[in-house]
């Protein structure tokens, strides 16, 4: 893909499915990258709903679960996708930001052995549902479900913000849950942020302190032991961190050589870390 005139282009030239939303502001430069959920039930819907104005909100583009791409808004307008929002010190990241929606139901809800969404109250099989804490959960919160994010619609998502990055020289992807932390979950935790993070920016490691665990560790969905172990705990000893954010004793980590059945991010208590020495 490439992007002219502010519009995603296929490699021939073509454009990219292209529906354009009334809800749009003015002039954009983009600073940053945010990632949403749609909280519905389809790409289509959601499409629907963005281009409504009685929605009052919209994004740059949304992104199906096969992986299929539809632009609503060109990327030097400003799209209504981050509502009241801070960062860094900065209000209103509408002003200042590019939004892309994954279509993704978002958290879940269990009834017996179903997984509801109380937004469209469909039911998911629990073979789609990820079972975790929300990294801003209080703990002893009990997990929820969250509809998990496929292959072809992560794939989709990559190639379009590495061209966002490369084009617009962007500082930096977060999530909606970054700059409206208490207010809004999504991307939530079924997606990657870290490794998506990486992808865009290059390796963490790069920058960030790096640690080994000293024993074998659980990595928790909070900040503490009311938080659940995520799958894949314990961690072998000597495996390699990054640390992303730190609260006191309790620190967020990027799992950097990860093996498939182990997490890619959570909190571990730094007492059991040591510093990575490089020869």
């Amino acid at each position: 893909m490439k992007i002219k005139n502010h519009r995603l282009m296929h490699p021939d030239g073509s454009p990219i499915s292209f529906l354009a939303t009334p809800n749009m502001g003015g002039v954009l430069q983009p600073e940053y990258l945010i990632m949403h959920y749609t909280a519905g039930s389809s790409a289509e819907g959601a499409i629907a709903w963005l281009r409504n104005p009685q929605a009052q909100a919209s994004a740059h583009v949304v992104i199906g679960r096969d992986g299929a791409i539809t632009q609503l808004v060109p990327f030097n307008r400003i799209a209504w996708h981050a509502g009241k929002s801070q960062w860094d010190g900065r209000s209103g990241l509408n002003g200042f930001s590019i939004g892309i929606e994954l279509d993704n139901a978002g958290k879940l809800e269990q009834v017996g052995s179903r997984w509801i969404s109380s937004a469209t109250k469909r039911a998911y099989p629990s073979d789609d549902v990820l079972v975790a804490n929300h990294k801003h959960d209080r703990p002893g919160t009990p997990s929820s479900g969250w509809q998990e994010y496929t292959e072809p619609q992560i794939a989709a998502a990559l190639e379009v913000g590495q061209l966002l990055m490369q084009r617009y020289k962007l500082k930096d992807v977060l999530g909606h849950e970054d700059i409206a932390p208490g207010r809004k979950t999504d991307p939530g935790p079924a997606f990657a942020m870290a490794s998506f993070h990486g992808r865009l920016l290059g390796r963490r490691d790069d920058q960030a302190e790096v640690f080994q665990a000293t024993t074998a560790l659980n990595i928790r969905s909070g900040p503490g032991v009311g938080y659940a172990a995520l799958p894949g705990s314990p961690l072998r000893t000597h495996t390699r961190l990054a640390v992303e954010e730190k609260q006191a004793l309790w620190w967020r980590v990027e799992v950097l050589d990860a093996q498939s059945d182990e997490a890619a991010e959570g909190w571990v208590h730094s007492r059991f870390l040591k510093p990575e020495v490089v020869s």
